[in-house]
């Protein structure tokens, strides 16, 4: 079978494409610009066309190898020329959560699948690295770069399939899971999930149709990874690991202390509080809790490297969510020594709402003295790098392009 994945370089399309790669089928995509997981694409051999989706790419492919299914990402819109030509092609077209399903039933595969709205990347790839550590029969799909592993693999002989689910088009009720663990349920996505309790429901549901949950749990003692919130990931990660051995038959053979010396050498992952250089980290955080949790971790790092203190840049993304959460930044900024609010990364927004400027959002904080509304430019980076000379730790928080700005600026 040949697939033909668009957006193939996300963080999301990429490890499908590479774990399609390695179970035997064909594969090959376009996207519009180079990501994360470009260069491991490449290295699999898996052809990629960079550059304008315009659809020539896609019927070149159709004339020669043929193209037996169009995978897509759920950032693309409906009258997007690839899409369209597909359908008018007559091939087979869906979005990623149907592939992974055939996928899973084609290579007898059990689901462990992480969902939660903060903390699934995080403990989806501490669940993959005690797996490995313990040479457990798995395969796996993370949504961003790793740096133990590749960000998706499909291992001939294995039983399980650890996976991030994502909630966002309630693309995570596709599937009907071996084991579910819920990191977090707060509100997000309100492009998606009109209100709270729509959102809460579809968690509900994904509950109702996994055959076993992990949630809610006590964190495991010893867990000593930088901040409380990622303690809390790799708990659950101990948690999965340890129903993992039970059901193989296993569940006596390893102790949780063991466990828990393997998960203390996790070394993270990529946008998650991910060093980028000496004394500046870039993280993933968009959500007032995710940016409270990142805080904590950033201080704890600044405290053990004898730093002055934390500086922070944030990108929010998308202008409909910050309507949703704008009250919710009033305190999770506490504790910084100065804060760079930049404007919003706009993606898939309702043109009729009001843009939030940085103004606004500074304006808003319980301790907005520390705030000032910021630019991504050469101003920014002056700024910064003062900071870093005066001894204080950078932190960038952002699901936008501002990540690639600061390893431009600051790469070592």
């Amino acid at each position: 079978m040949n697939i033909f994945i668009s957006g193939i370089s996300g963080t999301a399309m990429g490890p499908l494409a590479m774990m399609a790669k390695e179970a035997g089928f064909r594969v090959f995509g376009t996207d519009k610009n180079e990501g994360a997981v470009t260069e491991e694409l490449r290295r699999r051999e898996i052809e990629i066309f960079i550059g304008e989706q315009d659809g020539k790419f896609l019927e070149e492919k159709n004339k020669g190898e043929g193209v037996d299914w169009f995978v897509y990402t759920s950032a693309l819109p409906k009258n997007h020329p690839e899409l369209v030509l597909a359908k008018k092609l007559g091939i087979r077209t869906s979005k990623r959560d149907e592939l992974i399903a055939f996928l899973i039933k084609k290579l007898g595969l059990k689901m462990v699948a992480v969902a939660g709205t903060h903390g699934k990347t995080t403990t989806t790839a501490a669940t993959v690295f005690l797996a490995l550590k313990l040479g457990l029969p798995v395969s796996w799909l993370v949504g961003t770069t790793l740096g133990f592993e590749e960000a998706g693999k499909y291992t001939k002989g294995s039983k399980y399939l650890i996976y991030e689910a994502d909630e966002y088009d309630r693309n995570f009720l596709y599937y009907r899971p071996f084991l579910s663990v819920i990191t977090s349920v707060t509100y997000d996505h309100p492009d998606i999930y009109k209100t709270e309790e729509e959102y809460k429901e579809a968690f509900a549901q994904f509950i109702r149709q996994s055959e076993r949950t992990i949630a809610e749990i006590t964190p495991v003692r010893g867990v000593a990874v930088a901040g409380e919130v990622r303690r809390y990931d790799c708990s659950l990660a101990i948690k999965a690991v340890q129903e993992i051995l039970k059901d193989l038959g296993r569940g006596g053979e390893v102790s949780e202390e063991e466990l828990v010396r393997i998960v203390n050498e996790f070394p993270g992952v990529g946008r998650r509080f991910e060093k980028v250089a000496e004394g500046v980290y870039s993280d993933y955080a968009h959500h007032p809790e995710e940016i409270q949790a990142t805080v904590q971790i950033a201080r704890e790092e600044a405290k053990r490297l004898k730093k002055r203190g934390v500086v922070v840049v944030y990108e929010p993304h998308q202008n409909v969510r910050q309507h949703e959460v704008f009250k919710g930044y009033r305190s999770v900024f506490l504790g910084v020594s100065k804060l760079f609010w930049v404007p919003t990364y706009l993606v898939r927004e309702d043109p009729k709402l009001k843009i939030i400027t940085p103004e606004e959002f500074v304006k808003s904080l319980e301790n907005n003295e520390v705030g000032e509304a910021a630019e991504l430019d050469k101003k920014l980076e002056e700024k910064l790098k003062n900071y870093l000379r005066e001894g204080y730790l950078v932190v960038l928080m952002t699901a936008g392009p501002g990540d690639g700005w600061l390893r431009e600026k600051f790469k070592e």
